[in-house]
């Protein structure tokens, strides 16, 4: 099976032209691999349901419509690359420190024919005290990345005051949100569900932590990455 017939398998909506971009963001994706390292994933059902359905599953929150999205530490572009794909009337921004992994994914996204979908090179501690971003996206999302309570502060200061933050993590996800909770009310957000997730094929449990932001993020957040590393919220 291809890349996109193992996905299409466990989310039958996806169209012929949305199959026929997936397998050209597989390709590239296992291309690339061989050069650079974006992923321990290249065969059709890790990739298919890792990364493609995975990514997929945050359109089940039924948030991700006329959004603008900003991805932190997007790295080989998931979830950027299938949640720009499918989503409807999505502005997807893919956030990642590393200039080279961007120009990959920006790349590819041209050669599937995608063009909601741009790139935001540096720290993201840094960029969210820039007044072009801080506060100025309805959804951050995040892959993995790092533990909750350093997470939210990476991601919700990008996020405007009624808008998400949508926190992908793995079978730990709901002890994680625990350990977050005074970072996620610090940084002004209101935990408001923890969606569970299984993997099909693949004896995985993911979910997906969602934090509303209720009110504005303190002018001192995020601080230097240094000091969130070494004492999170």
């Amino acid at each position: 099976m291809s890349f996109s017939e193992i996905t299409k398998k466990y989310r039958d909506s996806l169209t012929d032209s949305q199959c026929a971009s997936l397998d050209i963001i597989g390709n590239c994706l296992r291309e690339t691999n061989e050069v650079m390292n974006l992923t321990a994933l290249t065969d059709e059902k890790g990739v298919g349901l890792l990364h493609f359905w995975d990514s997929l599953t945050l359109l089940d929150t039924n948030l991700f419509e006329n959004a603008s999205v900003i991805d932190i530490g997007c790295g080989g572009g998931f979830p950027s690359l299938p949640l720009a794909l499918c989503s409807k009337n999505c502005e997807i921004t893919s956030n990642d420190a590393t200039a080279k992994k961007l120009s990959y994914v920006l790349e590819t996204a041209k050669k599937a024919g995608i063009n909601n979908l741009k790139t935001l090179c540096g720290r993201a501690e840094e960029l969210s005290h820039e007044n072009a971003y801080r506060e100025k996206y309805d959804i951050a999302v995040a892959r993995g990345v790092a533990r909750l309570n350093i997470l939210a502060e990476w991601c919700m200061p990008f996020v405007k005051v009624g808008g998400y933050f949508v926190a992908m993590k793995g079978e730990k996800g709901r002890e994680e949100a625990e350990e977050a909770k005074k970072a996620i009310s610090v940084l002004g957000g209101d935990l408001v569900d923890i969606i569970d997730i299984k993997v099909p094929e693949f004896d995985y449990l993911h979910t997906l932590v969602v934090i509303k932001k209720t009110k504005h993020t303190p002018k001192d957040y995020p601080r230097k990455n240094s000091l969130i590393k070494k004492k999170p919220l």
